[in-house]
């Protein structure tokens, strides 16, 4: 059933063509890409209504306006009409009846062809959409090494296309609803249904009708009504632009959400774990996806807690560092005209703007941008004295080990700089206690009743088969594998 802002009154379609055609005129105001058609059908007057560019023409041609044309049928009212146009005429799959308005104009807008005939209250809609798409690509986000190559696209119906050649079975439910007052954005939400909790289902069921948003253009748009984390750094939704990882996720009795226009779906729930996974640790041994996944997590607290640390250790805690490396650190910082703090602070800033430029320039000069940025603030700040050269090496070594944990970045760059300030006011015990900070706010969080660091805490020793050991398959193919498991604890 479609989801609207607010619910609407439908208005039924009216016995007169004229009064027919002259509403859809008015709900499109003066849009010129409305194309209205009459034609006559073994005697009885009709109009076809569609949008320009949103239809395929040699699909309209060949399989309606043709039949209708070469056939002939003997009418005895216009509901006859309708039955022969359906069963010996059209020669598609893609069929509705309409009775109301507001079902016509959704149809025109979504590209197919609505036929109204003089006479009768209720229409017939053709699946006709013939818009320009993109094809499939490789992931941009997400690489890997021997896995699947293909990446969502902007059309939701090729999304779902993906999903049904990779989960082959009935039980893969694929609901569509519609989001967006305005817009009337297609949505698919995706669960097996001998997987999925009723519980969650419901809750997320609840959360899409409670969107009260005029246009839905993206999944970025949604991601807030289903994060239950709204007040910590990190969510319990994640995104995906690979059909092979959402497939294995609804595999663990986890939602998708895919939004039209998007190439992007969405997962519920999300632990913290995930983020460390990739479809190459699954098609490696098991000991290699092991010593992976611990340099992703080793990455993320370097990421994290690395500028920080040396801060800290610079100013209040100088004894830790053996004294030649301290005496060259202090040697070069001596030049620099900031304190050692706010070196920090600009360094990390300007680390961020470069990348922001990167990332928003044509990718023709983005590269460029990345290697004068890198030019600029490595080898002429040095020089002129602006900054240290153990700042720069800290800094090299944040932005390596950021890449690594990609999907990481938001709440790392926010508790990046955090880290800075708090190791530079109250040193190492600072940063000890703001990384205590930061496990509790993980350990705390129950979204859809499931802990966000499951299964770590909780510890489920079950569990930890797949998290940062990964058993063979010979092994985790005969357990259960469900997110529901980890609601223990």
């Amino acid at each position: 059933m479609p989801i609207t802002g607010q619910e609407q009154n439908k208005t039924p379609l009216d016995c007169s063509l004229g009064k027919n055609i002259q509403a859809i005129k008015n709900a499109f105001g003066e849009s010129f890409d409305l194309l209205i058609r009459r034609i006559v059908i073994e005697g009885a007057q009709c109009a076809v209504f569609s949008i320009d560019g949103m239809c395929n023409e040699q699909r309209i041609s060949d399989c309606i306006l043709q039949p209708v044309t070469d056939l002939s049928f003997r009418k005895t009212s216009t509901a006859d009409l309708y039955e022969q146009i359906e069963k010996l005429m059209y020669t598609g799959t893609d069929i509705k009846h309409l009775q109301h308005l507001e079902e016509n104009i959704q149809s025109i807008i979504s590209g197919n062809l609505v036929l109204i005939a003089d006479g009768y209250s209720h229409s017939l809609s053709f699946g006709a959409q013939g818009f320009a798409r993109k094809g499939i690509t490789e992931p941009q986000s997400e690489q890997n090494e021997r896995g699947s190559t293909e990446a969502f696209t902007d059309n939701f119906k090729d999304n779902a296309t993906l999903m049904r050649r990779r989960l082959k079975t009935p039980l893969l439910i694929l609901e569509q609803l519609t989001i967006g007052k305005s817009s009337n954005t297609n949505v698919i939400l995706c669960y097996m249904s001998d997987r999925v909790s009723e519980e969650l289902l419901n809750s997320v069921r609840g959360r899409l009708n409670k969107v009260q948003l005029d246009a839905v253009l993206g999944s970025g748009y949604i991601r807030p009504f289903l994060d239950s984390t709204k007040k910590s750094l990190f969510t319990d939704t994640g995104v995906t632009e690979r059909p092979d990882v959402l497939s294995a996720m609804l595999c663990e009795g986890r939602i998708g959400i895919i939004v039209d226009g998007t190439p992007y779906a969405v997962i519920v729930p999300y632990l913290f774990s995930d983020y460390f996974h990739t479809p190459d640790d699954y098609l490696s041994r098991p000991y290699y996806a092991f010593f992976m996944r611990f340099l992703r997590f080793i990455s993320f607290f370097v990421a994290t807690a690395l500028p920080g640390f040396f801060v800290a250790v610079c100013i209040f805690h100088p004894e830790i560092i053996p004294s030649d490396i301290m005496l060259d650190i202090v040697s070069a910082e001596s030049k620099t005209p900031f304190p050692l703090m706010l070196e920090a602070l600009i360094i990390h800033l300007i680390y961020e703007i470069v990348r922001e430029a990167g990332l928003r320039m044509p990718k023709s000069i983005g590269h460029a941008v990345n290697i004068v940025g890198a030019l600029v603030i490595g080898d002429a700040a040095v020089t002129a004295g602006l900054i240290a050269a153990p700042m720069l090496i800290v800094v090299a070594l944040t932005a390596i080990t950021s890449s690594v944990i990609s999907r990481l970045h938001e709440p790392v760059a926010i508790l990046r700089f955090a880290f800075i300030i708090v190791g530079g006011l109250s040193g190492i015990y600072g940063v000890t206690l703001g990384v205590g900070l930061m496990l509790v706010d993980l350990c705390s969080e129950r979204p859809y009743k499931i802990p966000l660091s499951a299964p770590f805490s909780p510890f489920i020793l079950s569990a930890q088969r797949d998290t940062l050991f990964r058993a063979s398959w010979r092994k985790m193919g005969k357990k259960n594998n469900l997110v529901q498991g980890m609601k223990r604890g």
